[in-house]
């Protein structure tokens, strides 16, 4: 399988008393098919599935997959601290007809990399479908290095992997010895870099509410290789990046950058809390100027 485009890890919209809103979701779903990405990820960090109960897991990715009704690739999240409950998942993404796993490092419990390739190994022959890998070493506790890399490399279904290290000596490694492993960016303030060097994909939470302009990025670097368009959106981007990567309240800035698009998604669920007054209007303000200068940058006057 190959990962081209825009690939959006979906919220999941909750009601005031925390349970999940389906119709909101579902009209999430068509806005961002409709925007033009390329993939959606249903049970990403971004969705919040650590808050989830299995239950819940199953009906969000069967609801999706219903809802995507072929128009775009779909990939579902086998996130969790035990392999079993990980192969649960990947069974059941298969049952719903998924195109695609994202494995991830099973966190709190810090293996080595061969106890986590093993356990990415294991999803694998349980499941047989392609898979994203996702190194998120700072939430995951774990680095899929190149030991993990060499082990789970064996199997063609490992196709790429999203990185979200933050390291730049990672992305080159990555292309440089991994040419096999395609690389997609999962870090947004480094979407340029990763584009340098080869990524064909990015996963990024603010295509929630933006995609219009990650899309837009992603075409000209990736597709046109005009990389000095592609400078000018990413310094319009600039300070989004700085909000969502290095805020500390990610998931809340997600979902209240929604209401933006008349898609308000309600509050994250606990332990997180929602965006402060100055907080949201500091989004709100970042998202204007972003979109502000992005019409500049389209219209040829930046």
């Amino acid at each position: 399988m190959r990962f081209e485009g825009i690939y959006t890890p979906v919220i999941t919209p909750y009601r005031d008393d925390f349970s999940i809103d389906f119709d909101r979701l579902g009209e999430i779903v068509d806005f961002l098919i409709d925007a033009g990405v390329h993939g959606i990820i249903s049970a990403g960090t971004t969705g919040e599935y650590y808050a989830q109960t299995m239950q819940e897991r199953f009906e969000l990715m069967k609801f999706i997959k219903q809802k995507i009704a072929g128009r775009s690739s779909y990939i579902v999240g086998t996130g969790a601290i035990r392999t079993e409950d990980s192969i649960e998942y990947a069974s059941a993404a298969v049952e719903v007809g998924a195109d695609a796993l994202l494995v991830a490092t099973p966190p709190y419990a810090i293996p080595t990399e061969r106890e986590n390739a093993l356990h990415a190994l294991a999803i694998d022959r349980a499941a047989n479908l392609p898979i994203l890998l996702y190194n998120f070493p700072d939430r995951m506790g774990a680095h899929m290095g190149e030991e993990y890399l060499d082990r789970v490399g064996r199997s063609p279904n490992f196709c790429a992997i999203k990185e979200s290290s933050g390291d730049p000596n990672r992305v080159h490694l990555l292309a440089r010895d991994y040419p096999h492993i395609q690389l997609s960016c999962g870090m947004d303030d480094q979407a340029l870099e990763f584009f340098a060097w080869g990524a064909r994909s990015w996963v990024c939470a603010g295509s929630n509410f933006a995609p219009e302009i990650h899309i837009a990025l992603y075409q000209s670097c990736a597709v046109e290789g005009d990389f000095d368009k592609g400078r000018k959106i990413m310094s319009a981007m600039m300070p989004l990046m700085g909000v969502l990567e290095q805020g500390g309240k990610f998931i809340q800035c997600v979902k209240h950058g929604m209401s933006g698009q008349n898609l308000p998604a309600g509050p994250p669920r606990r332990p997180l809390q929602p965006l402060n007054k100055d907080d949201k209007r500091s989004l709100e303000q970042v998202i204007r100027v972003m979109n502000t200068t992005y019409d500049e940058i389209k219209e040829g006057r930046v």
